[in-house]
């Protein structure tokens, strides 16, 4: 089964949007509507990005898969054959899908830096911010 069949099965209202991509809703919110943008590259691996702005982390958790999912199986002999596995484009899009939650964060650090206090809405948005970030971290730790 691929990367891609293996996330569709467990997404709802799942539609083509093109050739490797589709959309589905976001298992991560209440979503009304198709949010969750899919997209398959030429290797197999799978970029994913909620337009409702879950962190790809928190839609992976809501389905039971980990980034590792997102790509697919390497052939066992991958050493042997000389072939390095590029662990940093992993690392790249895991950072990529935190941006807006550090760029939420520090837009609050500032804000409070100027003595401006935080409205109950900007808390509870700094608060979900801070908990993806913290997931985040605690799934590299593993």
């Amino acid at each position: 089964m691929s990367a891609a069949d293996a996330l569709l099965a467990r997404l709802d209202r799942v539609r083509p949007a093109g050739d490797g991509r589709w959309m589905a809703r976001c298992p991560a919110h209440e979503d009304r509507g198709p949010s969750l943008s899919i997209r398959e590259l030429d290797d197999g691996r799978l970029l994913v990005h909620d337009f409702g702005g879950c962190a790809a982390a928190d839609v992976l958790a809501a389905v039971g898969l980990e980034f590792s999912d997102l790509y697919p199986d390497r052939p066992k002999d991958h050493r042997a054959a000389g072939v390095r596995p590029n662990h940093w484009h992993a690392a790249r899009e895991a950072l990529a899908s935190l941006a807006p939650d550090a760029l939420l964060v520090a837009i609050a650090a500032e804000t409070l830096a100027g003595g401006v206090p935080l409205t109950r809405p900007d808390r509870d948005r700094l608060t979900k911010a801070s908990g993806r970030i913290r997931r985040a971290v605690g799934m590299v730790q593993r």
